[in-house]
């Protein structure tokens, strides 16, 4: 579809895991919606993690998202009619020294919910879910319920099943701003006109702290990149996904695999390192191997990049339809060796893609869930910090609860736009 209408109820901006599942839950109401795409829904981020749905080693507060996220996948297929490859594979981090597992027992003994199944595992039971590894582990922390979903597939079909309710989709559409009406939101300009509106909700990903910037809103997200392969089918490979000090592996719906590096996420330098540096200072200072700057493509193309715009005007949403970063051939170099190390098998795998995502983060790497109070009717769902796929569905559900002023389907209060302002940030991005 590529004509709008005149006039709707409320337009999502962004057409990934998080504006698709909140388009669907609306339109599952009976809220005529309206979401707008610059590019393809889900291409960027949503389609490019590692497609990871997991309870295990979640923060409290975002252990009620993912709860309800889970009980969501499990249904998931069934509710939207349509494949999103959703499988409780379990997830298992090893450790080389026992040691190393103590802030896992802490997690299980303090925030590890009863409901949640998760437990130190070593010997018989470890080795049994490490078929073909080379060396032996001490022991690892093993989620049995956790699993894995495909980001090719979720937010496609979450956008596809919105549509059937009646939600109109519209992809290459880039939003160029909001409109206010005695401070109030009363539509949007895009680049292929304007709509009318009550309300706006803005899961734009990494783009969103750009969008808010032209509005003169303060959104301190920075950007992270992710480089991954993808292995075909192998006999005798694990099919637990499993988490490893520099290395990670899921299995995927069509029997392949796909590979990370996981020793650190690649930061370029850019614009908005210094706006936001005293937010992520603390980040900086003691991120270890978890944050590495790098000066590289994004410094150039954000320091020439417009950060405020009119909207009669183009905008860099239409300049950069999808973020298709090139991903670090050291990191893929890495990820195959380490993988093959661990589980000679791989030292056959052939592989079939490669790519890198970029990842929304924020200070204290949860998200912002919530209403911006300053303009009422305006909403931002954004900065899941490398855990928007997994808590997707539940995220989703909990934006259409704000903007519909039912109630919650989570408590809402540690993600408002309003603790910014006094965040207590995190001492490194935990994906």
């Amino acid at each position: 579809m590529s004509q709008l209408p005149a006039s709707t109820k409320v337009i999502v901006i962004g057409g990934g895991i998080i504006g698709s599942s909140t388009a669907y839950y609306l339109a599952k109401r009976g809220v005529p919606t309206l979401l707008c795409e610059k590019g393809l829904i889900g291409a960027e981020q949503s389609g490019r993690n590692q497609g990871w749905v997991r309870a295990q080693k979640r923060d409290a507060q975002e252990m009620p998202l993912i709860r309800e996220s889970l009980r969501i996948w499990n249904d998931l297929e069934r509710q939207l009619g349509q494949s999103v490859g959703f499988k409780q594979t379990g997830i298992l981090t090893v450790f080389k020294r026992d040691e190393e597992a103590e802030a896992c027992e802490s997690w299980l003994a303090n925030t590890c919910p009863d409901d949640i199944v998760a437990r130190i595992v070593s010997g018989a039971e470890l080795r049994a879910l490490l078929p073909g590894a080379s060396r032996p582990w001490a022991c690892g922390l093993y989620s049995p319920n956790d699993g894995r979903a495909e980001p090719s597939l979720a937010a496609a079909a979450y956008a596809s099943a919105a549509r059937a309710l009646g939600a109109q989709i519209v992809v290459s559409c880039a939003v160029r701003g909001i409109e206010t009406r005695a401070g109030r939101i009363c539509g949007v300009v895009t680049e292929l006109g304007p709509v009318s509106c009550e309300a706006v909700v803005l899961a734009g990903g990494v783009w969103s702290s750009l969008f808010c910037n032209n509005m003169g809103l303060r959104l301190p997200q920075l950007k992270t990149m992710s480089s991954l392969v993808r292995a075909y089918p192998l006999e005798g490979a694990p099919k637990t996904s499993i988490k490893g000090p520099d290395f990670s592996i899921r299995t995927r719906h069509d029997g392949g695999f796909t590979i990370g590096y996981g020793a650190w996420n690649r930061t370029e330098i850019v614009p908005d390192s210094f706006r936001y540096l005293v937010d992520y200072l603390p980040m900086i200072l003691t991120g270890g191997n978890n944050v590495r700057l790098r000066l590289g493509r994004r410094t150039l193309a954000e320091l020439f990049q417009k950060s405020r715009w009119r909207m009669d005007e183009q905008t860099p949403f239409e300049q950069t339809r999808v973020l298709d970063p090139v991903p670090s051939l050291y990191d893929l170099r890495q990820a195959q060796r380490n993988i093959s190390r661990e589980f000679p098998v791989f030292a056959n795998m052939r592989v079939a893609a490669t790519w890198a995502g970029l990842i929304d983060v924020m200070p204290d790497t949860k998200p912002v869930i919530g209403a911006v109070d300053t303009i009422p009717g305006f909403f931002i769902s954004s900065g899941y910090s490398g855990h928007g796929f997994g808590i997707g569905p539940a995220a989703g559900h909990l934006t259409a609860d704000l903007v519909t002023s039912e109630k919650p389907i989570v408590d809402p209060s540690p993600f408002t736009f309003n603790r910014l302002s006094s965040v207590k940030r995190q001492p490194a991005f935990a994906q």
